[in-house]
């Protein structure tokens, strides 16, 4: 029997497909939601999501970027994670992760980051990932503590959204930081 190196316990991670085009535009219409993976973006139309999403679904792994779309184990999509500022060089990489509202606290955030992160050290071997979080999010906050991530510090008044300036919290996890917490994992 084989194993799906990208799927876990509660989720899968996929490529993403040109019919993902309805999810991201759904995605997109809450705000709240990107307040905290940005900032409040202007309307996009559906025609731009469109051609962003077929734009994605025909790239591979490029410069170990990536941009996965999270599925649930019965194929409905909850979210999406991408690698960013991925140098092989020195080891290091960063992500970005997206749940959808109705799908948050369910466990799928961190079992996508797991993968992902077994990915970056075991397959390609970086040596630290580096995640900047809003300090206004307390969920990303909380989970990124959770999931065994160092607290490395804070930028001050970094990010300006909802009438109010917030720090940026930097995180980060070693490969033998994710090891002693998540083995193999």
């Amino acid at each position: 029997m084989s194993h799906n190196f990208w799927q876990g316990q509660r989720l899968r991670l996929r490529g993403i497909e040109p019919a993902d085009a309805e999810h991201f535009i759904r995605w997109n219409l809450d705000s709240e939601r990107a307040r905290h993976l940005d900032f409040v973006w202007p309307p996009q139309s559906d025609a731009a999501i469109r051609a962003w999403v077929a734009e994605q679904s025909r790239k591979l792994l490029e410069h170990d970027t990536f941009n996965w779309v999270m599925e649930s184990l019965v194929g409905e999509p909850v979210g999406a994670i991408s690698t960013h500022d991925c140098q092989p060089r020195n080891g290091t990489f960063s992500y970005g992760l997206d749940v959808a509202r109705e799908h948050q606290r369910q466990g799928y955030a961190s079992e996508a980051i797991r993968l992902v992160l077994r990915f970056y050290f075991h397959e390609l071997r970086y040596q630290k990932v580096t995640v900047p979080v809003h300090g206004d999010n307390p969920a990303s906050l909380s989970l990124h503590a959770k999931l065994g991530f160092v607290r490395e510090g804070a930028l001050r008044r970094m990010l300006f959204t909802n009438g109010a300036y917030c720090d940026v919290v930097w995180w980060g996890m070693t490969r033998e930081e994710f090891e002693a917490v998540w083995g193999n994992a």
